[in-house]
Order: structure tokens, then sequence, then C-alpha cells
């Protein structure tokens, strides 16, 4: 799919405008200097407030950033920098990290938008402003190994991988879409980190923005466990490690691999869970659909009259890196923190078979829980994951 490029390159003034999270941005204020506290309270700055909640509640309802908002389009650069500031300090203080990074999938997504269309100058612009070195040439874009590894790993499109990538003198030739998407995952980093904000203002900005952060709660609900199919109740407390493990990754509004969007929905639907709550599973996901991911929770959990696909066993979960037998480091609970003898028993092969010895129940028993895992054809057992789109383009 052919690019449209711009008519020119943006000037300073307007680049700053579009591209709100370039450092230097604070100059579109012409040396004023605005404090938190006044962002957050004057009269002066109330339409920057509004705008700024505006984005904050686009970003919950279209994480992919395709929502036009008409009112950013309309406000002048300063306005538009103001907002973006006041919607990083309220999500940098969020109770929650899952809104913040939802945010900074939108914005990041938004900027592609601009700068999939920006001539190759602007786009070496902006690369350069965000410390990655990106050299335009006739054929493409070459960008230094270092950088691509660095861009290109949490990306988990099959056609970033690097083995797939051209490598010469050093450096990764792409073309200008693929560059300007890894400029997108730059973004992206830069802004799902929390600004360092003082208690006072964490205060200050829950109790201000209370409402706010209760419909965002509304919005972005964490998962739901709930009956189905007829079984008995689902138990999240006897699932498997790595099935939490999964679990909690998306309640912290992180991303998941295909692979483990996969598995999480095959084993909750194993596990008696109906279709709600599966997809209530994904919801803290920072680029959540739901539109895709029901479409997709439908394809995993309708094959064969309604059996599904089975989750992958214990050894291809741990080839995609995602078991969770040794212990998560980064758990809060004691319990998740320490190793699992049961996952260590040698006749153990799969997740559903550690829940139903742990007393769950599973879905078509005797025959889902120690069969090797099926998948689609032509797959690594991850038919595009819940909740994560395809790719639209080929770049």
């Amino acid at each position: 799919m052919a690019a449209r490029r711009a008519s020119s390159p943006l000037d300073e003034r307007s680049l700053y405008a579009e591209y709100p999270f370039l450092p230097g941005a604070e100059t579109l204020l012409g040396g004023e200097s605005v404090s938190v506290r006044a962002l957050l309270e004057e009269a002066a700055y109330a339409t920057a407030r509004s705008l700024g909640r505006t984005r904050i509640r686009a970003a919950a309802d279209d994480p992919r950033g395709t929502r036009d908002l008409e009112e950013l389009a309309r406000a002048d650069p300063e306005v538009r920098f103001l907002s973006f500031l006041f919607a990083r300090i309220v999500l940098s203080a969020a109770p929650q990290p899952a809104p913040l990074r939802r945010w900074a999938v939108a914005e990041a997504k938004r900027g592609y938008g601009r700068m999939a269309e920006a001539p190759p100058d602007e786009l070496g612009e902006i690369a350069r402003r965000l410390g990655h070195a990106l050299v335009l040439a006739a054929e493409g874009v070459a960008v230094p190994l270092v950088d691509y590894v660095q861009l290109a790993t949490p990306i988990r499109e099959a056609e970033f991988r690097l083995a797939r990538q051209e490598v010469r003198e050093g450096t990764v030739r792409v073309g200008r879409l693929r560059a300007a998407r890894l400029l997108q995952e730059a973004v992206r980093r830069r802004l799902a980190q929390p600004v360092p904000l003082t208690d006072e203002v964490v205060a200050r900005v829950r109790t201000q923005e209370a409402e706010l952060f209760d419909e965002l709660a509304q919005r972005m609900p964490l998962p739901v466990a709930r009956p189905g199919g007829g079984m008995s109740p689902i138990r999240p407390d006897r699932f498997p490690p790595c099935i939490r493990r999964m679990q909690r990754t998306l309640q912290h509004g992180e991303n998941l691999s295909h692979a483990g969007r996969f598995c999480l929905a095959a084993f909750l639907h194993r596990a008696g869970a109906d279709a709600e709550t599966i997809v209530d599973a994904y919801r803290g996901a920072p680029d959540f659909d739901e539109s895709i991911t029901r479409y997709q929770v439908e394809h995993i959990t309708q094959r064969d009259g309604g059996r599904g696909y089975e989750p992958p066993e214990c050894g291809t979960l741990r080839s995609h890196g995602l078991c969770a037998r040794d212990g998560d480091p980064d758990a809060a609970a004691p319990a998740d923190r320490a190793r699992d003898p049961l996952c260590f028993d040698e006749h153990l092969r799969h997740p559903l078979q550690y829940y139903r010895l742990r007393g769950g129940t599973v879905l078509d028993r005797g025959d889902a829980d120690e069969g090797p895992a099926s998948a689609p054809a032509g797959s690594t057992g991850t038919p595009g994951g819940p909740g994560r789109a395809r790719s639209t383009a080929r770049r």
C-alpha cells in the first residue's frame, strides 16, 4: 500500500503541534512558564484541560488512534501541546497503569498517521529528535542495527523479525512505512513511562479527576470471572502460574504476545468461561479493540462445534517464553513469586491438566488436557491473538 506524501515539510511550530511528544515541544509556549499547578487549576487553561480529557477518553475507546478529534484539529498549537501535557500528567497519576499505556498506544498511532505520509526529511528529523539515527536513501531507510533491535523487539508482527530483514553494513534497510512504524514504537515507549510527580500532585489529580478515573475504570474493566457453559464456576485461584501471569500482564496494561493471547483465550474457554469473560480478560491490553477481540475470541472458541482450539502444551509455552513455573519475580503476591512444585511433576504436560489436578472443571473431560495443542494450519499456534489487529499493510 503506497503512502501519500504530505505537500510539504512542517515548520518548527507545526512540527511540535503535530508531534507534541518531541523534546523541545515546550517552545510552543513562547518562553511562558506554565506550572503543573496552574495547568491543573487556573481558568486560563480550562480549554486545554477539556481537550486533554477528550484525548484520554478517545484513547480509552479507540487505542488504535483512528478516531478523528475535530477539537484537536481546530485548536491552536499551544492549546494542543498543553492538552497533551495535561493528559500525560493526569494519567501518570492514575491509580492503575493501564489507561496511561493505552493512551500511549493511541497517541503513538495518531503520530504514525502523520509520519506515514510525511516527506523523508520530516521523518528523519523526527527520528533524530527521538534519538534514533535513521539514514534516508534512495532505496529506503537505513536503520542502525542496534536501533532496529531496540525498536522492533516489542512489535509482534512476524514481518518485523530481524531474520526477515535486509541487513547491510551494520544497518537494516526498510521502507518508509516500516521506518514510520518503528518510530511509532519509539513514541509509545516514551509515553508509556509516567512522568515523575510529587505525592501532593498525585493526590490533587486523583481528587480533581476522580470522576474521569471512575469513567475510565468503567470503560476498561478488569477481568471478571463468570460461570459459563453449564459447568462449575471457573476458579482463577486454581489456574496454573503461566495463565495467572498472562492475566496480570494484561491487567497491568502491558502487551502480551500473540502466543500468550491465543493461549489465554483457549484456556479460559476450556475452563468454562463464557465469551464475555474472555473478552473482559483483554480489556487492559494497551491496544484493546472490542470488535477485533470478539471476532478473534469467536474464532478461537467456536471451532469443532464450540469445543474450540486447545491451549498449547507446557513444552510449547516454554519455547515461547510463557512458562512461569519458576515464579514471577515481578508479581505482587508471594504465591506468584514462588516456584510451583506441581509444574515440575514429570507427568504434567498441559496447563489444563494442571487446572484439573487443582480441582478445576475442564470442558470436554478426557480429551482436552493431555493431547498436543491444536492450532490453525500454517501458524505457530497464535491466530492473531484477541485484541491485536493484524497488519493492514505489508511494509
